[in-house]
């Protein structure tokens, strides 16, 4: 039976699509695009509508990494941008969403066959909507990083202008592109280093992924404790972010160990044929909870590690799959599985995805899952040491690799036909970026606000990524 993809494929000839994308213009003009609109809704009252369902002793966790900086805050608070977003005339040309396509949540991960590429990297919130909201959220996030860096207006309006710039011109030529061709397309870490023109910064992050593989990972994450068939590796606790028993952890681990059995049953069945085989090679060793990044604080997540022959190591992450933060703001219907909604956004999404990438329902915690491996050859590119020319140089690679995620996932021609040749559509993202940093920046205040009266707990200590 042939999936229905009306919502994401145009009909007809490239000329035709190309002119079905034009036409979209009369129900959502490009100049629309800039428009921002809150219409005076309580920031802290959608944060809290967020929290529900989250482990409530890890909130105050949450708000106090939220409260680290403005872009800290804009990663934590996804669900503030669909609310506004929904709010403003929206485009009819649908793509395969990233949902959070914030500058960092791009980075560096390894294919199967062990090459290193740049593109997404976090899924949780995919759904199909508006090719927009992704552009839309990357390039806000470019002019909050950068404020940061307190670069001159007109040097972020460079990197604005060079993230869109690059994004419309790869779009453009994904557009001519062979179908294939496009579906078969990789950003790599040589394309990146060419793009950067092989700044530090960059050699240095992928050098560092290249070294995170699992069995680099034992040294830092993994203790040899006594056990019955004498020594067994054990994962080490490196709180805040990974422990055992502190706080709730040692309730939710339970929770999660009564229905282990079915989760792995459920999980196995949720790859490939020959990835089952695969990971019936490994044994389960220990489960620790961890506390990831900022946005998904509070939820549900766990590592995992296996061994086989009882010394060769693999780690697996089992992150909790909610509702996207979209689907409301987008009108769409609960899906069956929030795990499997991830997992296949992401295959689409991406190039090449995790062999290990699947789902799976614990049902004594009433919770869905997805799972990954757990740092494996993963690695992200830290802003706060880029320069101005840096910044516009990560600025291209995130437009390029954006388009190429769209240009697979959805129909390039559509979108490029939306977009046209003129800079009407560039002009636009630009202004609604800077108008939705002045937004972030009055609803982080809020935040620090409310944190200082006390109406909110926060636990105040150093981020890390999602």
């Amino acid at each position: 039976m042939k999936r229905n993809t009306d919502h994401l494929i145009g009909r007809g000839s490239l000329e035709q699509r190309f002119e079905q994308g034009r036409l979209a213009r009369q129900n959502c003009l490009r100049s629309a695009l800039g428009l921002h609109e809150s219409r005076g809704r309580d920031p802290l009252a959608l944060l809290a509508e967020s929290n529900k369902g989250r482990v409530a002793e890890l909130l105050p966790t949450r708000f106090g990494r939220m409260l680290a900086s403005p872009f800290a805050f804009y990663r934590g608070a996804a669900m503030l941008m669909a609310h506004d977003l929904a709010l403003t005339p929206r485009c009819d040309v649908s793509v395969q969403l990233c949902g959070d396509a914030h500058l960092s949540n791009f980075g560096l991960f390894a294919s199967p066959e062990r090459r290193m590429l740049f593109g997404l990297n976090d899924f949780d919130e995919t759904v199909v909507g508006p090719f927009d909201w992704d552009v839309r959220r990357l390039a806000a996030s470019f002019v909050i990083a950068s404020r940061e860096q307190s670069f001159k207006k007109s040097a972020i309006e460079k990197v604005v202008r060079t993230l869109l710039d690059t994004y419309h011109q790869k779009m453009l030529e994904f557009a001519q592109m062979d179908t294939l061709d496009v579906w078969y397309h990789q950003l790599t870490s040589e394309t990146l280093l060419k793009l950067g023109g092989a700044s530090k910064v960059e050699k240095a992050a992928i050098e560092k992924a290249r070294a995170k593989g699992s069995k680099e990972l034992v040294k830092d994450a993994v203790e040899l404790v006594n056990g019955p068939a004498g020594k067994e590796m054990r994962i080490k606790d490196t709180p805040p972010w990974v422990y055992h028993e502190a706080g709730a952890t040692a309730r939710e681990i339970g929770k999660f160990e009564r229905g282990i059995e079915d989760f792995f049953i459920q999980y196995r069945s949720s790859l490939s044929a020959d990835r089952q085989v695969l990971f019936d090679r490994y044994e389960l060793m220990d489960v620790a909870v961890k506390v990831p990044g900022i946005g998904s604080v509070g939820t549900r997540c766990f590592v995992a590690l296996f061994a086989a022959d009882g010394h060769h190591p693999l780690f697996l992450q089992f992150k909790q799959a909610r509702d996207s933060v979209l689907m409301k703001p987008l009108g769409l219907k609960a899906h069956p599985h929030n795990g499997q909604r991830i997992v296949d956004g992401q295959r689409l999404s991406q190039a090449t995805s995790d062999v290990f990438l699947g789902w799976a329902s614990n049902k004594a915690m009433g919770a869905e899952f997805y799972v990954r491996q757990l740092r494996d050859m993963k690695g992200s590119l830290d802003v706060t040491l880029f320069n101005e020319s840096d910044m516009a140089d990560y600025a291209q690679a995130c437009g390029y690799a954006l388009a190429r995620s769209q240009a697979k996932a959805g129909d390039p021609a559509l979108i490029a036909g939306y977009i046209g040749k003129s800079d009407a559509f560039d002009e636009a993202i630009t202004k609604h970026a800077f108008a939705y940093a002045d937004q972030n920046e009055a609803d982080y205040s809020a935040l620090k606000k409310a944190v200082k009266s006390g109406a909110v707990q926060a636990t105040v200590e150093e981020s890390g990524d999602d």
